[in-house]
């Protein structure tokens, strides 16, 4: 009888997963494993939120397994001497994972391998499980390894002949004498945003295609609404990989039509990011491009940034938009923009310290899409006009024109009539007084000034 094991790790499904499947050829048992790692706790990326969604996630995929006869093996420690452990434990000749492209993936990658030789048991990394298209899949022609811009990459992209999808898997037998730990329960992570949606590979496959079913036609044209919503909200499925982002492109792709397309556009975006940090991954903290930025110090930033992470600044689309991520662990891209570029540029403040708190409350926290988001807006990443400022009040009236997403999360202003609500300060004195609303905490025309003449544009 002969056993394999499969890592899983930001690849939490059954359907479309070639490490799984490559496992059920090569094997007559398989030991599906999940390792709770302390070093992601160390690193600061195990955050309430996304420790919730991830428990509905094993959760759904242990029922999935358990329903082909199988089980998910649960276990606690580091994760190269954990997954060693379970392979000596049932005799496995090999293991089997997706590869990632952070440094913590390549030093996970690389200390599995070394472990597992030792044993005589062979590592098998599958590239494209995380991505549609894995990263270095295509370059640019005169040997950069690659693409900086995303109009030429997406170009390149589109003409990458996919993989079919796989299947889930009918039956997976695993070994009984393997030792699993109780998995983890949502229930007993605390400071979990009230409103954060339930995760797992079935709740993704409802809510891609109830979306793809009612909304996915009108995309192209409704995806920077706020109020509307139009956004298909399956980045959370994609970051603990309950989704597979080359399946979605397939069904989106039969679909058809332009909002297939700007949908298609947007998961060739989460590659390309995840092909720049392969490249570069002190980019991960350290600017892919500098400015030569003097940063504003913590201390003379400190009660900007509190009234920002507070959804407190005085501009209500900015308030909105922060409130939105307090309470759901969740932003609308749009929103996420404007954020980013108010602290990074109107207060100009290290765009690092928007990033870290993002990671603490995104359940798409992803350290890929979120840093190198975070920089394209800051000027320091991949956008070809660095130095570009978004209005939080022009953004406002194209992208929420009657106030409907303001009033959604910030309730002094639910009574604020029209257009009125996006400047509260321009209301007669008698009803701001009963707004218990802030003044705004920066003049923008003065914000504006001070990000020039520190670029040197001024």
């Amino acid at each position: 009888m002969t056993t394999a094991v499969v890592l899983f790790t930001s690849d939490l499904r059954l359907s479309d997963h070639p490490p799984l499947r490559a496992a059920l050829r090569a094997a007559d048992e398989v030991v599906p494993l999940f390792v709770q790692d302390p070093g992601v706790r160390a690193a600061g990326f195990e955050a309430p939120n996304r420790r919730a969604f991830l428990a509905d996630c094993l959760a759904s995929l242990d029922a999935g397994l358990r329903k082909r006869g199988g089980r998910l093996v649960v276990r606690s420690g580091p994760v190269v001497r954990e997954t060693a452990a379970v392979a000596a434990e049932c005799g496995a000749a090999e293991v089997h994972l997706a590869a990632g492209v952070t440094r913590y993936a390549h030093h996970r990658e690389e200390g599995l391998r070394t472990a597992l030789e030792k044993d005589g048991v062979e590592l098998h990394v599958h590239d494209a499980v995380v991505t549609a298209v894995a990263p270095g899949t295509v370059v640019p022609s005169g040997g950069s390894d690659h693409f900086a811009v995303f109009t030429p990459y997406f170009r390149r992209w589109s003409d990458v002949h996919l993989r079919e999808p796989l299947g889930a898997p009918r039956k997976v037998r695993v070994p009984a004498e393997v030792r699993s730990e109780e998995l983890p329960r949502r229930a007993d992570v605390p400071d979990v945003s009230p409103d954060v949606p339930k995760g797992g590979e079935d709740a993704g496959r409802r809510l891609f295609q109830r979306w793809r079913r009612e909304d996915m036609a009108g995309y192209e044209d409704d995806h920077d609404d706020l109020p509307g919503d139009g956004t298909s909200r399956l980045s959370p499925f994609l970051h603990f990989g309950a989704l597979s982002p080359a399946e979605l492109v397939h069904l989106a792709r039969e679909r058809g039509g332009a909002g297939a397309e700007a949908f298609v556009r947007q998961l060739a975006w989460r590659d390309f990011h995840y092909q720049v940090l392969a490249a570069r991954p002190a980019s991960a903290e350290k600017d892919y491009r500098t400015r030569h930025d003097a940063w504003r110090s913590p201390k003379q930033a400190e009660a900007d940034v509190t009234a920002w992470k507070e959804g407190r600044t005085g501009y209500p689309i900015v308030d909105a938009a922060m409130r939105q991520l307090r309470a759901e662990g969740w932003m609308h891209n749009r929103a996420r923009l404007l954020t980013a570029s108010f602290l990074a540029k109107t207060l100009y403040v290290d765009w690092r310290v928007g990033a870290r708190h993002f990671l603490d409350l995104l359940v798409d926290g992803d350290l890929v899409n979120n840093q190198m988001n975070w920089q394209w807006v800051a000027g320091t990443g991949t956008d070809t006009r660095p130095h570009r400022v978004l209005n939080p009040l022009v953004q406002a009236k194209r992208f929420d024109p009657q106030g409907d997403y303001v009033r959604r999360y910030v309730p002094e202003l639910r009574e604020v009539a029209g257009r009125r609500v996006h400047e509260p300060w321009k209301l007669p004195a008698e009803q701001r007084a009963g707004l218990d609303y802030p003044e705004p905490i920066v003049d923008l025309d003065e914000g504006l000034k001070r990000f020039k003449q520190a670029r040197g544009r001024e």
